[in-house]
């Protein structure tokens, strides 16, 4: 384990560094983003007929498929992302601090991406001015899709304010040695900007912290999202109460995979093993570990409702389910991966980077799996023509593969981007590694910030 100060000439190396590796990286993240641009144009021009989506039900297909399947799953990733980072700030997890941003970047991207799911799934971008911005006072009110327009949008928001707020202190102290060409950038980040805000600033980053908390099992991945599902009684598959816990569930499992695969990517890029140590990879395996289980056992609750006594639409749901191979896919993963996590916390010697890596991934793939599964027997079983011989087939198109690969693209070069414009690991993380207790840190821990603020008063 490296015992190398953090400096800030490290959280400077992406920044000011580039790389052949780099520029390789960005040219293929580049050509995944624009196939799928180019195949979007062709379903533009053709239709959506093009992607195989067709009637639903026995007899027919799906409306929904990978579309939608992997919008559920970059949304969970990214609703995932900022409730991890809000917790680092709220609950006072200092040993996170050197991966917060890069979880609130990681939402910045998810979010984007799912946001261009709708688009491309609503056939014509035109509607979405028509449709949804056009009678949004009628739609809001009766269409569960409009909900997560809303709720997308308004989470977007959040965390992009969230994010410039901390920047303002990192880009003010480390003005000098950040690229010249980037100034306007600069300037507009840092608008106004006095040393004297800094408590304030980190009183309203706090509150919006404990605002993200509240808001992600009530509104967010833990309700709206999971609504747009289980309020459609016509879809055994989908008509569930657990479907908001296991959505919220399924979104941390997510969000902790990718924060190890992006927080890995960096510190082998650019020798952070004293930034991104391997402490912070265990902590975030065994947060990773935890749910997992919830996963799993809400996966059971679902199946034993589901299956025992259960009418008869449910029940063949549900059974189409459990014994279709890409959901036992879905499930031995997740619970392969928490089997290696424990074990690894009985006998730390398991413990290695890659086969963290590797865990993440694994839990990556089983989530989208396990979405797309959720999203197609809900249409393939619904609650009429239950009984017909032969059920509709689903298989993804070749233009709905190049979506997921394009959005991965597009996640890709969003922290590429990024990388290259402000510091992706908070200055207040190295100053909190090198025991900086200065500027910025009258908050930590589970303090409001607002009794602090009144202790110093009455101190003084």
């Amino acid at each position: 384990m490296s015992t190398k100060t953090p400096t800030e000439a490290d959280i400077l190396r992406p920044v000011n560094n580039l790389s052949k590796k780099y520029l390789a990286l960005f040219g293929a993240a580049g050509l995944a983003f624009g196939a799928f641009l180019v195949a979007w144009m062709y379903q533009l021009y053709v239709g959506m007929s093009v992607t195989g989506l067709s009637d639903w039900g026995s007899g027919g297909g799906v409306t929904w498929g990978l579309y939608i399947g992997a919008f559920i799953w970059w949304v969970g990733i990214a609703h995932g992302g900022i409730i991890l980072s809000a917790a680092v700030r709220l609950l006072g997890m200092d040993r996170y601090m050197p991966v917060a941003r890069l979880a609130e970047l990681l939402t910045i991207a998810g979010l984007s991406a799912a946001g261009f799911y709708i688009l491309v799934h609503m056939g014509r971008p035109d509607r979405m001015v028509t449709s949804v911005l056009g009678h949004y006072h009628i739609t809001v009110n009766n269409s569960p899709l409009v909900w997560d327009v809303t709720v997308i949008t308004a989470y977007f928001v959040l965390t992009a304010t969230y994010l410039a707020l901390t920047l303002r202190y990192d880009i003010t102290r480390l003005r000098d040695d950040l690229p010249n060409y980037l100034e306007p950038i600069y300037k507009v980040l840092t608008l106004g900007y006095t040393e004297e805000e800094d408590q304030i600033v980190e009183r309203m980053v706090w509150w919006l912290a404990l605002a993200i908390i509240i808001m992600a099992p009530l509104l967010l991945h833990g309700g709206v999202i999971p609504w747009l599902f289980a309020v459609l009684p016509g879809m055994p598959a989908w008509f569930s109460a657990v479907q908001g816990p296991q959505f919220l569930t399924i979104a941390l499992t997510s969000a902790i995979s990718g924060v190890i695969i992006v927080a890995y990517a960096f510190r082998r890029a650019y020798d952070w093993d004293h930034i991104m140590t391997d402490d912070v990879f265990r902590g975030l395996l065994l947060w990773l570990g935890f749910f997992c289980l919830l996963f799993l056992w809400l996966q059971l609750q679902q199946n034993v409702v589901g299956l025992f006594a259960a009418p008869v639409s449910t029940e063949v749901a549900q059974e189409a389910t459990i014994t279709h191979p890409i959901y036992i896919t879905a499930m031995a993963l997740v619970f392969g991966t928490l089997a290696y996590i424990f074990a690894q916390t009985i006998r730390p010697s398991l413990f290695t980077k890659t086969r963290a890596i590797v865990a993440a991934l694994a839990v990556l793939f089983a989530t989208l799996i396990e979405k797309l599964i959720f999203v197609v027997e809900g249409f393939l079983h619904p609650e009429f023509e239950i009984y017909a011989a032969t059920p509709g087939e689903y298989f993804p198109s070749a233009i709905e593969l190049l979506s997921l690969v394009g959005t991965i693209g597009m996640v890709v070069l969003i922290f590429l981007i990024v990388s290259k414009v402000v510091p992706v690991v908070e200055l207040h993380a190295v100053e909190h590694m090198r025991g900086d207790h200065g500027h910025g840190h009258e908050h930590e821990g589970h303090e409001d910030p607002d009794e602090a603020a009144t202790k110093q008063e009455v101190n003084a």
